[in-house]
């Protein structure tokens, strides 16, 4: 009896076109949408090149230490050699931010000012300095000419080193795609409120028919679940897949944690609604009202519509971060990605595992109690 209704559920959730949308193609339809619009965010900080010219003439081939220091400046010019009408054309059509002049003294020459502009000046200053220095120290003392004293000036030497305080770059883009899991997990709550409406004989015929067969409710309320529980996390998989090989969302290469966290996520959502489902004495609409009112809320509060909501929560009320499944679902696959540990990790999936008990027990207690004069 436990496999007949097994596959039995299976076949009337996937039968049901409505509730596969919501459960799996709106997330996919939701994640397409977020692409297009965070694609470019993450490369709009990148650093663009300067383009500059540097006027040829007589002064400029006196001073090759000039042309050695601007060349070996590539992470920050796109240098052209022109002459000074040709300059004076390129900056006019603004196919360069400024050019240099090389005379009697060090010129740039702009036609606006703006950051590009400022980097071109402050390199120029620097290198007039260094300059500067050099001939100072040869005037002073002729001997550092051979002592290596020049290497010193002329060279840039960084003392200080980045390093990432986790295995994988920043990117505030994931994020949104994490919540969007947490969402789809929730969202298997419609999943839950169907299996619970299945069984209960005042708010469906099929619940009607359950409690006249001669056949244990726990038992079919559990093979029930089990099926929702199934689809969920299988609609949860291709999310991910679709995630990972069309747009290219990261989530690290801990597969075992993330199939960890798929799993315990699509059963916090399923017995989610269930748990809604039972308590809520009214009809399947107004359950499926409250469900999605309280899962978008909880999205919301992940950070879902706005990064920021998410920090905003964990500095002024982190007790709702924990409260939160969304949140708690949203952080498990953070944690992965970011985190060289497993504490955080582990400190969301046992909350959840909490959740998911809290959840089952209110279910089972409610519905062993409904007792039906007649049907």
């Amino acid at each position: 009896m436990f496999l007949f209704n097994y596959r039995y559920r299976l076949k009337c959730i996937f039968k049901d076109k409505q509730l596969m949308f919501w459960t799996f193609l709106f997330p996919i339809l939701l994640a397409t949408l977020f692409n297009l619009a965070f694609s470019n965010l993450s490369s709009a900080d990148n650093f663009l090149k300067v383009n500059v010219a540097v006027v040829q003439n007589q002064e400029l081939d006196q001073n090759p230490s000039f042309i050695q220091a601007i060349d070996g400046a590539d992470d920050l010019f796109i240098v052209k050699y022109t002459t000074q009408a040709d300059a004076d054309a390129l900056l006019k059509d603004n196919q360069i931010d400024g050019y240099i002049v090389f005379d009697s003294d060090l010129n740039l020459v702009v036609n606006q000012s703006g950051l590009n502009q400022t980097i071109i000046r402050e390199f120029l200053d620097d290198f007039v300095q260094s300059s500067a220095t050099i001939v100072t120290v040869i005037s002073q003392n002729p001997a550092a000419l051979n002592n290596g004293m020049l290497t010193g000036i002329s060279s840039r030497t960084e003392y200080l080193t980045a390093v990432s305080a986790s295995h994988s770059n920043p990117d505030p883009i994931v994020n949104y795609f994490y919540a969007l899991i947490a969402m789809t997990c929730l969202y298997g709550g419609f999943l839950g409120v169907k299996e619970v409406v299945a069984i209960q004989a005042d708010l469906s015929a099929v619940g009607a028919r359950i409690n006249l067969a001669p056949t244990n409710k726990l038992t079919v309320f559990i093979s029930s679940m089990l099926a929702a529980t199934t689809i969920q996390l299988l609609e949860l998989l291709i999310l991910l897949t679709f995630l990972t090989g069309v747009l290219g969302i990261s989530f690290g290469d801990q597969l075992g944690y993330i199939a960890l966290t798929c799993m315990v996520g699509s059963l916090t959502g399923v017995t989610f609604g269930a748990c809604l489902g039972s308590i809520i004495k009214k009809g399947e609409g107004l359950k499926i009202g409250i469900l999605i009112g309280s899962t978008m809320t909880m999205s919301f509060l992940a950070g879902m519509m706005s990064a920021d909501m998410k920090y905003i929560v964990m500095t002024k009320a982190p007790i709702l971060g924990y409260l939160n499944p969304a949140n708690l679902i949203t952080d498990s696959f953070y944690a992965l990605y970011y985190y060289n540990t497993h504490t955080q990790f582990f400190t969301d999936i046992l909350l959840l595992c909490g959740f998911i008990i809290a959840f089952s027990s209110i279910t089972y207690f409610v519905l062993r109690r409904q007792k039906y004069a007649s049907l």
